[in-house]
């Protein structure tokens, strides 16, 4: 269950309290706080405004990414050769 309740209506801030968290889940965000030297607090922080940040371009595929790394060297133009015709297809039976 997630409470949202705001602080104060000046600023609009709200504080998120989560119940039932597993443990598996609370022993993974321990090790995280440990690992990044930052409290529970802050590494909630960071997980929420990671998880927030909506970014208006929309994600790339694989192969365009690697286009656009490449494209500033140039690229070559390859000739393709013929096609020959389709084999027949095996019959089985």
């Amino acid at each position: 269950m997630v409470d949202l309740k705001t602080t104060s209506d000046t600023y609009k801030m709200a504080n998120i309290t989560i119940r039932n968290l597993d443990d598996d889940v609370t022993e993974r965000l321990r090790s995280r706080t440990t690992h990044n030297g930052r409290s529970i607090e802050e590494e909630a922080h960071q997980i929420r405004s990671f998880a927030v940040d909506v970014s208006e371009e929309p994600l790339q595929g694989l192969g365009t990414a690697i286009h656009n790394l490449f494209a500033p060297f140039g690229g070559s133009e390859l000739d393709l050769p013929p096609r020959d015709a389709m084999r027949k297809i095996p019959k089985f039976g």
